[in-house]
């Protein structure tokens, strides 16, 4: 399939062969354009044109938190190996949830931010409760994983390695899924990752009719992050800037299911030289919940190992809109490799939760939160417990009515 198409990029061609008969059109035109140099000033470089503004608080030091924090909501992270812990931002407690086990990303949050999806310890099987651990009732049961995609609309992973998406209870519509790892929410695109020589190469395929596909590249450990946007109109991944290598770093694209961009949204290089962004499990974008906007980690790299990283990793954000990119300098970590701490949006999108290890305080890992227009981090906790190998944040939503 992928041999009947040429999907070569081929770099701008920087020289041309000129006609004679054109010679003179050209030379006149390089002499007006020097001409306009001289009398409007120097155009920018493409890295000033690409600059990173670094939004800094006024107060560099993390703040705790007051009587109250805005916004509120609850937050779901784990302060044991034992249990699912729910942190109440309003009234500043905190407790376990019974019958539950630190699920990391196997626990979905509902469009409306009101609802969980979670596995039951005790029946083995997924259930939905709200945030605050109320209101529990079974989902589905030999599943391995299970996406929330309306409000009674679930796409429910089989452990048969099979998917289904199942309305009101019932099975709706089988999918084959073979070689599929992500599925468009509420449509029929999905990514598919094939064996490709000595390597793989990743395309969004249409589940209705597979000879429709779009050609993303190479698929490169550390350089293949990507989701879905909430809404399921676009898809962001990771790619490394040159196919064959990962030593010139990565760019993030962001496209929609039938085009293949051929220019990146982000220009980090401009700005860093060579970045990791994020680390090596696939699925750490971080959109928010309106779609505008995605957050994610930059590390600096050297060589062409991407675990042989220099410095810290800092967080940015990029409006996906006009390609606006901001990097944060209120926090940095070196806990990067293999990962860095998931980004977990408010449900208004104006505030980023995650778990972080300040230096040269005996706190341990605390909870911390970004407010995304000032860049001030306030610290909510402190004990995030490492789970499942990493002091993460689960989700961040609504309590009941």
């Amino acid at each position: 399939m992928l041999g009947a198409r040429n999907y070569t990029v081929k770099p701008s061609i920087v020289y041309q062969r000129i006609r004679r008969g054109a010679f003179l059109l050209y030379v006149a035109a390089f002499w007006v354009g020097a001409m306009a140099l001289l009398i409007g000033g120097a155009r920018p470089s493409q890295a000033q044109e690409n600059a990173i503004p670094q939004i800094c608080p006024a107060r560099r030091t993390i703040t705790a938190r007051g009587g109250t924090f805005t916004p509120g909501g609850i937050i779901l992270t784990t302060f044991d190996r034992s249990a699912i812990w729910v942190y109440n931002v309003d009234s500043n407690r905190r407790y376990p949830l019974p019958e539950t086990t630190p699920c990391g990303r196997g626990c979905r949050l509902s469009p409306d931010a009101r609802w969980v999806v979670y596995f039951n310890r005790l029946t083995q099987a997924y259930n939905r409760m709200r945030l605050d651990g109320t209101e529990r009732s079974l989902v589905a049961q030999s599943a391995s994983d299970v996406e929330w995609w309306g409000d009674n609309t679930f796409l429910v992973w089989t452990t048969a390695q099979g998917a289904f998406v199942q309305v009101d209870g019932a099975a709706q519509q089988i999918l084959d899924v073979r070689g599929i790892s992500s599925i468009q929410p509420n449509g029929s695109w999905a990514l598919e990752v094939m064996h490709d020589g000595d390597g793989f190469t990743r395309q969004l395929v249409n589940l209705a009719n597979p000879d429709d596909y779009t050609f993303l590249g190479v698929d490169m450990a550390y350089f293949n992050a990507q989701s879905w946007s909430p809404d399921g109109s676009r898809f962001a991944y990771v790619a490394p800037i040159d196919p064959t290598t990962p030593a010139g770093g990565a760019e993030l694209y962001v496209t929609t299911p039938d085009v293949r961009p051929t220019e990146p949204l982000t220009h980090l290089y401009d700005t860093y030289g060579a970045v990791r962004i994020n680390g090596q499990s696939v699925g750490e974008l971080s959109w928010s919940p309106d779609s505008t906007r995605i957050a994610f980690w930059v590390t600096p790299q050297i060589g062409d190992d991407p675990t042989a990283t220099t410095g810290e990793a800092t967080i940015h954000i990029v409006d996906t809109a006009t390609g606006e990119t901001r990097a944060y300098c209120g926090f940095s970590t070196i806990e990067h490799t293999p990962n860095p701490p998931r980004l977990v949006w408010s449900p208004d999108g104006t505030t980023i939760a995650f778990g972080g290890n300040v230096e040269g305080d005996d706190k341990g890992y605390l909870l911390l939160a970004l407010n995304v227009e000032s860049g001030e981090i306030t610290e909510l906790s402190e004990g995030i417990y490492p789970a499942l190998g990493a002091a993460d944040v689960i989700t961040w939503g609504l309590p009941p009515r």
